[in-house]
């Protein structure tokens, strides 16, 4: 069994304790009862990164399954709040407790300590998932290809949506194309293989301009290389969803190289969490980012 069966046959098992424990009924009302009484602002996740030069979403994660602990005494209450002061367009939280040591309590600690938007990084497979994302003040959620059926992402974009959740769709290979379609906000596509964890940021640039067809097609643009113009221009369609490179990221100039390719949403954790001061370390590579785009303007 590969690690993300194992993940997700694990998350099947969670999820219906954790319904055992709260219902989804009970959850529902709960969600209710928040949209209707205190409907706090919602913060666009795919705005923050269309708008940002740098467009960085910073992750807190404690330890990998392949890394094993990273940083395990990495606190809520700090880190997300200094990932902000440093320039992070936006924040990604861990909330698997047995792979990755994270907690639905991550963020629900940041959330009133930082106002840039939060994604609930998870594997989620279950309507449930996303009233907690929602009750917990997330903006966005996760929704790996791998882990659903076409079928399953379509009805789990839609519900989040229904609850003023945007959705980042991951993709890792060209065969998983077929599950973007215009409702989705943002496509990922994943470095990191999750079969074996082993991480290669090349496959983005493989992929991008499959991925610019494919985005094209579904959006009924006739030439793909309009793209990344329609993702940064306020002339152009807005509908579009936003290109995201996650995981493998440890160089600034990495990221020039895939703006080019029309990304626009750099997603990176391990490179920051292994330090000690995070927030300190998205701050220097921010500006190592500015530093190389000045250079290739002289």
């Amino acid at each position: 069994m590969d690690i993300l069966s194992e993940i997700t046959d694990h998350k099947r098992i969670e999820v219906e304790l954790q319904k055992q424990a709260v219902s989804p009924e009970q959850l529902r009302e709960q969600v209710r009862d928040l949209m209707e009484n205190s409907p706090a602002p919602r913060r666009s996740m795919k705005r923050a990164l269309a708008s940002s030069p740098a467009g960085i979403i910073a992750e807190f994660k404690r330890r990998s399954p392949s890394k094993g602990w990273i940083y395990e005494t990495a606190k809520a209450d700090e880190i997300p709040a200094a990932y902000e002061a440093a320039g992070a367009s936006a924040i990604s939280i861990l909330t698997d407790a047995k792979f990755f040591g994270g907690s639905l309590r991550d963020i629900r600690t940041a959330r009133p300590l930082v106002d840039i938007p939060i994604l609930r990084k998870d594997f989620i497979i279950d309507e449930y998932q996303l009233l907690q994302a929602r009750i917990v003040g997330a903006d966005a959620v996760l929704l790996i290809a791998a882990c659903l059926t076409q079928e399953e992402c379509a009805d789990l974009t839609a519900r989040a949506h229904a609850l003023g959740l945007e959705v980042l769709l991951e993709i890792h290979s060209p065969r998983e194309l077929a599950y973007i379609s215009k409702d989705v906000d943002m496509v990922g596509v994943n470095n990191r293989n999750l079969g074996t964890f082993v991480t290669d940021v090349e496959n983005s640039f493989r992929i991008a301009g499959q991925l610019r067809q494919t985005i094209a097609d579904a959006c009924n643009i006739s030439d793909a290389r309009n793209i990344p113009d329609a993702q940064g221009s306020s002339d152009t369609p807005r509908n579009l969803p936003l290109l995201v490179s996650e995981s493998g990221i440890s160089h600034p100039e990495t990221i020039c190289r895939l703006r080019t390719a029309g990304f626009r949403g750099f997603l990176i954790g391990e490179t920051f969490m292994k330090t000690p001061q995070p927030g300190d370390a998205l701050k220097g590579f921010i500006q190592g980012i500015e530093e190389t785009e000045a250079q290739k303007s002289l």
